[in-house]
C-alpha cells in the first residue's frame, strides 16, 4: 500500500526567472517593415520572438538576431518561395533579398540591444539615487519593520509575524522585530543557528512551510503555531536572517501566497539596507569633511611666495595622488641669518602617512631654530620621529642650510633623495643613499656641502623619481633631466621647477597610489 505524501513540510524552491525576448508588439515600426519587404520583393520576411525548432528543408533562408549577452536571440525567417500567401517575384535576384534581410537583421538586433541597455541603465540610475539622511524621520526603523510584517501577514492570512537577524559570528539568530507576539519575546536570548533546521533550509533560498503534526521536531520552529512559513531574508550578496509567520490554524499556501512572503522579505531586508546605507552616508559624509579640511591645512602649510634674498631664488612644487599628501616641500628663515629650504616624502600611504609629513614638518621647524648645522638637524629630526613611533615612520628627506651672504650650502640627506648641481656647462649627481629618518636611533648621516655659482642651480626631488614600469622601479636617467635643465638656467626659479616637472613625469610617470607623491625643491644662485 502506497504511503500518503506527508503534508506537515513543504519546501518551495525559487525558480529562477526566464530570460524575456521581445515581441513584435514592442517594436511599433517592424510590422509595417515587414509588410514593405514582402510587397517590393515579394518574399515573406517574419520576425520570431520565440523560435522554435524547423526542419532545415521547409526554409529557405533564416539568420538570428542578436540580443546581446544574457538574452536569447529571435529569429528572422524567410519563408519558401511560393508557399501560401506569398507571390513570388521572378526578376528579384534571392541573393540581394537575402542581403536585404541580412541587414535589417543587423538593425534590428542593434535596436534591441539598445532598449535592453537603455532599461539596464534606467534601474541602475534608480538603484543610484543618493540617499539623503533625515535628522528625525517620521517612523523609526521598528515602527516600519512592524508595518511591513503586519501587511506581509495580513496579505496571506496569518495571524503573527517575526523577524529574526543573524548575529555577527553568523551563530545565532535573534528576534528583533515582530507583529502580534509577546513583547517579551524581544529579551529572550538568541537561538542557536544550529538547532535551527528550518531556518537553514531557508537560508538555502526555499521557502519552508512548518505544520505542527510534523513528527520531525529538528525543524524546531522559533514559535508553537500549528502552521508557519519561513523565507531568508537577504540583500543581493548578504544574508540578513529569516521570516517567519504563524497561522492559527492548519492549513496549506499557495505558490502566489508564498511569493507574497519573498516580497515582503524583500523589503524587510531592502530597510535594513537602507538604514546601514544611510549610516555610512552620513558616516562617509563627516569624514569627507574631515579631509577636506584637513587637505586645506596642509596646503595652507606650503610656502605661498619665495624669500626675498639678495642673489638667491628658490622654488617648489608638490603633488599627490590623495586628498591628504605624504610629500612636502618647505622654507623659513634660522638663526644666524641663515635659510632653511627642505623636501620631504614619508612612507606609507593616507591619513597616516600624512600624519607623519607634519610631525616631520613641525619637528624640522624646531629643531632648525637651535642646531646651526644641516647634520645635527637630520640626526636629531631622526632621533625625535623614531622615539615617537613604534619604528613603522619613516621618511625620504632633503635637508639644506643656505648663507645668502656667500654660495655655501650645507645639507644632508635620508632616504636616497635626487638631487643634482647643475651649471650652464656641467652637471653633476649628489644623489647617494642613505638612511630613512626614523629608521634607528643610531643611524649615521653624512655631513655635505656644495658652493654654488652665480647661475647654478641645486635641484632635489624627493620620491616619485622612479620608473615603475614593468612592476620594477628603476632611478630614472639624471642626465636626460639635467641636460633639460642646463639649457634654460637663466629662466626663473619656478618656471625651472615646472621644466623639471614636465621632465619627470615623461622620464617616469608616477603611478595612481600614494607614491605618486613627489616634492620638487629648487635653489638658486642668481
Amino acid at each position: 500500500m502506497a504511503q500518503p505524501t506527508p503534508t506537515y513540510l513543504k519546501v518551495f524552491k525559487e525558480q529562477t526567472p526566464e530570460s524575456t525576448r521581445p515581441d513584435l508588439a514592442a517594436i511599433g515600426s517592424l510590422p509595417e517593415v515587414l509588410r514593405a519587404f514582402k510587397r517590393v520583393t515579394g518574399w515573406s520576411l517574419q520576425y520570431l520572438s520565440n523560435p522554435k525548432p524547423f526542419d532545415p528543408l521547409e526554409m529557405t533562408w533564416s539568420v538570428p538576431v542578436d540580443l546581446g549577452a544574457g538574452a536569447d536571440p529571435g529569429l528572422l525567417r524567410l519563408d519558401p518561395v511560393g508557399s501560401a500567401g506569398t507571390p513570388s517575384v521572378s526578376h528579384v535576384d534571392p541573393r540581394a533579398v537575402r542581403e536585404l534581410a541580412s541587414a535589417l537583421a543587423g538593425m534590428l538586433g542593434e535596436l534591441l540591444q539598445t532598449r535592453r541597455a537603455l532599461c539596464q541603465r534606467e534601474a541602475e540610475l534608480a538603484a543610484g539615487v543618493p540617499l539623503v539622511p533625515q535628522p528625525e524621520p517620521a517612523r523609526h526603523l521598528s515602527a516600519r519593520l512592524e508595518a511591513v510584517l503586519r501587511a506581509g501577514a495580513e496579505a496571506i492570512g496569518c495571524d503573527a509575524a517575526g523577524l529574526y537577524i543573524l548575529d555577527g559570528a553568523t551563530t545565532c539568530l535573534k528576534l528583533r522585530s515582530c507583529w502580534k507576539l509577546p513583547p517579551e519575546r524581544l529579551n529572550l536570548p538568541p537561538r542557536p543557528l544550529k538547532d535551527a533546521l528550518a531556518d537553514l533550509e531557508a537560508m538555502l533560498g526555499h521557502a519552508v512551510v512548518v505544520d505542527d503534526r510534523s513528527p520531525l521536531p529538528q525543524w524546531n520552529p522559533p514559535e508553537d503555531f500549528p502552521t508557519s512559513v519561513c523565507v531568508p531574508v537577504a540583500t543581493s550578496n548578504t544574508i540578513l536572517g529569516t521570516l517567519w509567520l504563524f497561522s492559527n490554524r492548519h492549513r496549506d499556501f499557495s505558490d502566489p501566497e508564498t511569493n507574497i512572503v519573498e516580497v515582503v522579505s524583500g523589503r524587510l531586508a531592502a530597510e535594513l539596507e537602507r538604514e546601514m546605507l544611510l549610516r555610512v552616508a552620513a558616516d562617509a559624509s563627516r569624514l569627507e569633511r574631515q579631509l577636506a579640511a584637513a587637505e586645506r591645512l596642509q596646503l595652507d602649510q606650503l610656502p605661498s611666495s619665495a624669500p626675498l634674498l639678495d642673489g638667491w631664488r628658490l622654488a617648489g612644487w608638490t603633488s599627490q595622488a590623495e586628498p591628504l599628501a605624504a610629500s612636502f616641500f618647505d622654507w623659513f628663515s634660522a638663526p644666524a641669518g641663515l635659510w632653511a629650504a627642505v623636501a620631504v616624502h614619508t612612507t606609507g600611504c593616507g591619513v597616516a602617512a600624512a600624519l607623519v609629513a607634519n610631525a616631520v614638518r613641525a619637528a624640522l621647524r624646531c629643531h632648525v631654530q637651535y642646531h646651526p648645522s644641516a647634520y645635527q638637524v637630520i640626526t636629531h629630526v631622526n632621533r625625535t620621529l623614531w622615539t615617537g613611533s613604534a619604528g613603522d615612520q619613516t621618511a625620504q628627506a632633503f635637508i639644506a642650510l643656505l648663507d645668502p651672504c656667500d654660495g655655501r650650502v650645507q645639507y644632508a640627506l635620508a632616504g636616497q633623495p635626487l638631487v643634482l648641481l647643475i651649471g650652464s656647462q656641467s652637471w653633476q649627481s649628489l644623489t647617494r643613499p642613505d638612511p630613512l629618518l626614523g629608521a634607528s636611533p643610531e643611524s649615521a648621516f653624512s655631513r655635505c656641502e656644495v658652493a654654488l655659482e652665480p647661475g647654478e642651480i641645486l635641484l632635489a626631488v624627493t620620491a616619485g623619481c622612479s620608473d615603475h614600469g614593468e612592476g620594477e622601479a628603476r632611478p630614472i636617467d639624471q642626465g636626460e633631466l639635467a641636460k633639460e635643465l642646463t639649457g634654460h638656467l637663466s629662466l626663473p626659479a619656478q618656471e625651472l621647477v615646472t621644466l623639471a616637472r614636465d621632465r619627470l613625469e615623461a622620464l617616469a610617470p608616477a603611478p595612481t597610489s600614494t607614491a605618486a607623491d613627489r616634492s620638487i625643491l629648487l635653489i638658486k644662485r642668481a
